[in-house]
């Protein structure tokens, strides 16, 4: 395939994800999408999907790992705008509201997917919050010089709790959206207190 065509069809699989991705809202699931729809919303001829996706199924994992990738990606940057100085958690939750803000279409999936009916779906989601969880886990090492164990206990309790608040972000204004990154701020601050007087104390089987 030459550089050209590889390019096109790059460009037409990017058009048929963007085009499921802009029809998830508050009240559509990608369960209630049809093939036929996101190819028309793509401009493209049903017949066109086939050659990028062998089903529906697999565009939505595919809309799954995107997901994923993209909030990683994010809160990498965050992570780094935070080596420029700044409170680590309080740039970490801002920087995932605004993602929420922004995305909210994207998170909406991962949340309706992770308890979906698709046993595929599932595990796809949790997988990717799995992968959140562990680059948080090895950057709250490196970073906090945390035992592994309790690194990981910090960074499954946090990324639940900020899943949470993303949850409860999607549908509210401005201001409520404020005061719930600031009770998020708060309740990450105890447990970062917490994994740093009781880590030392705890006691894992091997």
């Amino acid at each position: 395939m030459s550089g050209i065509r590889a390019q096109q069809k790059e460009k037409t699989r990017r058009q048929l994800i963007d085009a499921a991705l802009g029809q998830l809202s508050a009240d559509r699931s990608f369960s209630s999408l049809s093939l036929r729809e996101v190819a028309k919303e793509a401009g493209l001829a049903p017949t066109s999907f086939y050659r990028h996706f062998s089903d529906m199924d697999e565009l939505g994992l595919t809309l799954v790992d995107e997901a994923g990738l993209t909030l990683r990606q994010l809160m990498r940057q965050a992570r780094q705008r935070i080596e420029n100085g700044g409170s680590v958690i309080q740039i970490s939750v801002l920087t995932f509201m605004e993602f929420i803000e922004n995305n909210g279409n994207i998170f909406r999936l991962l949340l309706r997917e992770r308890s979906g009916t698709s046993a595929a779906f599932r595990a796809a989601v949790s997988r990717e919050i799995r992968y959140f969880t562990l680059e948080l886990c090895d950057y709250l090492q490196q970073a906090n010089k945390l035992d592994a164990d309790v690194a990981y206990l910090q960074a499954n309790a946090a990324v639940t709790i900020v899943f949470s608040a993303g949850s409860d972000a999607l549908d509210v204004d401005q201001k409520e959206r404020e005061q719930l990154s600031q009770r998020t701020i708060h309740q990450l601050r105890f447990i970062a207190r917490g994994a740093e007087v009781l880590g030392p104390r705890l006691e894992f089987k091997k």
